[in-house]
């Protein structure tokens, strides 16, 4: 299975801005992109390049997508040749297709500290989907859908500490979720709103439709 496996700090830095890649460290004095901290992009040239042309724009904003939610580029094409035969704007199926991944759906519920992490966690079997076990981070969760975290990875100590660091965070009005008993239900189909992070969708588009 194809997976990036640079340094990820880098991606910040080269994006501009917090992707969320490092879990603990995003929120440290340790993140590159806080106090200053090498705030521009990585590479010899980094301090130095000029300004990006509207193409240049389209490209950056594709690749902030793609980094953030941890796809490389042919499954990302895929996703937006789905989200293009679907009702409705483009750029916003595609956000909600990306949103719907399983594993970005354990990383929205607090599961783990970062989308890598919640990744790995699919890949070994810690979750169900409708009480069967699914170990496909890519799979694509719908409405009325019910995730649950296994019986024995409920005393996994990672788990627990991830469950109680991200105890603050509100899941998505997509998810239904109680806590206590650590089931999750897919209420809806994510929209706009639900996305936070600062993503120009209609560059994408413009970029994939020349």
């Amino acid at each position: 299975m194809a997976r990036y496996t640079g340094a990820v700090c880098r991606l910040c830095r080269r994006e501009g801005q917090k992707l969320m890649l490092k879990g603990d460290k995003c929120y440290s004095e340790k993140c590159a992109m806080d106090q200053n901290r090498r705030p521009y992009p990585p590479g010899q040239h980094g301090q130095g390049r000029a300004k990006s042309s509207e193409y240049g724009r389209q490209i950056r904003e594709k690749q902030k997508a793609k980094r953030y939610y941890g796809v490389l580029e042919r499954q990302f094409r895929g996703y937006f040749a789905m989200a293009s035969k679907r009702r409705g704007k483009t750029g916003e199926n595609l956000l909600a297709i990306l949103e719907s991944r399983l594993d970005n759906t354990v990383y929205r519920l607090g599961f783990a500290m970062s989308r890598a992490e919640a990744r790995q966690l699919v890949l070994h079997g810690h979750f169900q989907v409708n009480g069967r076990k699914v170990n496909v981070p890519s799979f694509l969760v719908k409405p009325g859908m019910i995730i649950t975290l296994s019986q024995k990875s409920k005393n996994l100590g990672k788990l627990k500490s991830s469950i109680e660091a991200n105890a603050f965070r509100q899941p998505p009005k997509w998810l239904e979720y109680d806590a206590n008993a650590l089931i999750a239900k897919v209420s809806g189909v994510p929209v706009r709103e639900d996305i936070d992070f600062p993503i120009e969708e209609q560059l994408i588009v413009e970029l994939y439709s020349k």
